[in-house]
């Protein structure tokens, strides 16, 4: 199938049937499944066409690396546990007798922090911060509400990260945008009109400081959490199975060293993290997790234990982890599948006609975030909408760079996040469950109602600026 074909209406099948089952049955990874096998039947391929999609749609580049870094996050968070480094921190933050509020805006500048990395930020700020929001009584809903939106919103405004190099290079080459520097320039100036990602990050901020009560499935959550003691739903599968959190200190009347245990190999992914960028123009996140994990089982044989004792914590990490894996597994088929049924053509094909002027951020904003939403990628999206959205902002503009044309260009990355959020097949959402060790589909239900709030605001801007127009 070429690269303008698709199989129609039924192309749009297969991601709605996971989406759909997933929220029914609350299980991902057997929604995923069954909508990846029904998918193959769907496109004529036959019984034996379910694992040439998954050879196609897994040995590649792209899943070897977030799998390599899903496996070093689950032995580095293993690690963590068994240093007793975790418990460490969570003694020294919670020494102050913060308030929940105090607790849950830390969380929230800690996602801002770690803004370099969206697969990063949500693990890290999830399980360094889970014993306190757990003392605290936060549910673990809200944990990963706070760990996903400090995520993806936060690196698609920083103008220094991959996110905004990747989209930049996406310009390179349409109307006046002939190199990279412009490119870089045009990107820097669409920031103030991402609306949906700024305002993101600005509600997780509100939310919680308390200026701005939860509501929906979240509040009751956080009644659930805060009234019976339950940080989980009864009868909910956490995203991080027990062989990870279940871990106890290898030194039950002492805890080792904060500094050698947990802020040394932090120090150490963020600046191999940032270094590689500046120096390299990429972020080399993977091998910066293999180096922590490495130094600190140096670290923790240099402290007394044993060779087979961090060998069997390193496979408790992989153990625990592998729920997270295995959505990844089958999200990144059910991708696949779509590119070969031609899933985002036919979205594209049926709104193309529509746009004018002063419509088209709005309606850029939407296909950006239904593509998303269906695909589970918003890196993707914006491979797809760029190409398309922007010459067409620029033909209206006169090849110009005007408001439309940067409105246009923040939709994109903005409804991409937007669709993102929302969608269980998203591999932010998905690492942000694990960080948070909470049910995936829980997780998603309770922040879909605040990233609607948010995008229909967006939406409502961006139609509002083409009325202007």
């Amino acid at each position: 199938m070429d690269g303008a074909s698709t199989l129609g209406f039924i192309s749009v099948l297969p991601p709605l049937i996971a989406i759909v089952l997933a929220f029914w049955t609350r299980d991902t990874i057997l929604s995923l499944g069954i909508a990846c096998l029904v998918g193959v039947f769907l496109a004529g391929e036959g019984l034996l066409g379910f694992p040439n999609l998954m050879k196609e749609a897994l040995g590649n580049e792209s899943f070897s690396w977030i799998f390599l870094l899903e496996i070093f996050i689950g032995i580095l968070i293993a690690f963590f546990q068994r240093t007793g480094a975790i418990q460490s921190f969570a003694d020294l933050v919670g020494r102050r007798q913060a308030s929940k509020k105090r607790i849950g805006i830390t969380t929230w500048f800690m996602g801002l922090f770690v803004f370099f990395s969206d697969y990063f930020s949500p693990v890290f700020v999830g399980s360094t911060m889970r014993k306190v929001t757990d003392k605290a009584k936060m549910s673990r809903e809200k944990l990963a509400y706070i760990c996903d939106s400090t995520s993806a919103p936060v690196s698609v405004i920083v103008p220094i990260t991959g996110w905004a190099v990747f989209i930049s290079g996406l310009l390179i080459g349409l109307g006046p945008i002939q190199n990279e520097a412009d490119a870089l320039d045009v990107f820097t100036k669409s920031i103030p009109f991402n609306f949906y990602a700024v305002l993101s990050v600005l509600l997780v901020g509100l939310i919680a400081s308390g200026i701005i009560k939860d509501f929906g499935p979240m509040r009751k959550a956080e009644e659930r959490a805060h009234k019976e003691g339950k940080l989980v739903r009864d009868g909910s599968t956490p995203l991080v199975s027990k062989e990870l959190t279940n871990i106890k200190p290898f030194f039950n009347d002492r805890l080792l060293s904060i500094a050698w245990n947990f802020f040394l190999p932090v120090l150490l992914i963020i600046t191999i993290a940032v270094g590689t960028y500046i120096g390299l123009g990429s972020a080399k996140t993977m091998e910066a997790f293999l180096a922590a994990v490495i130094f600190l089982g140096i670290i923790m044989r240099i402290q007394g234990i044993p060779v087979k004792d961090i060998m069997d914590t390193a496979l408790n990490g992989i153990k625990g982890i592998m729920p997270a894996v295995m959505i990844l597994v089958f999200a990144y088929t059910i991708n696949a599948l779509n590119e070969q049924m031609g899933t985002a053509n036919y979205l594209i094909q049926t709104t193309e006609t529509w746009l004018n002027p002063g419509l088209l951020p709005a309606i850029t904003f939407l296909l950006a975030a239904v593509i998303a939403f269906s695909t589970g990628t918003s890196w993707g999206t914006f491979g797809i909408m760029i190409p398309i959205a922007v010459p067409l902002a620029l033909g209206f503009a006169g090849g110009e760079i005007d408001t439309v044309v940067l409105a246009t260009i923040a939709a994109v990355a903005g409804g991409g996040v937007f669709g993102d959020h929302c969608s269980p097949l998203s591999d932010t959402t998905i690492l942000a469950s694990t960080g948070a060790a909470v049910d995936h589909i829980d997780h998603v239900r309770t922040q879909i109602p605040y990233s609607m709030v948010v995008g229909i605001i967006g939406l409502a801007i961006y139609l509002g600026l083409g009325l202007i127009g």
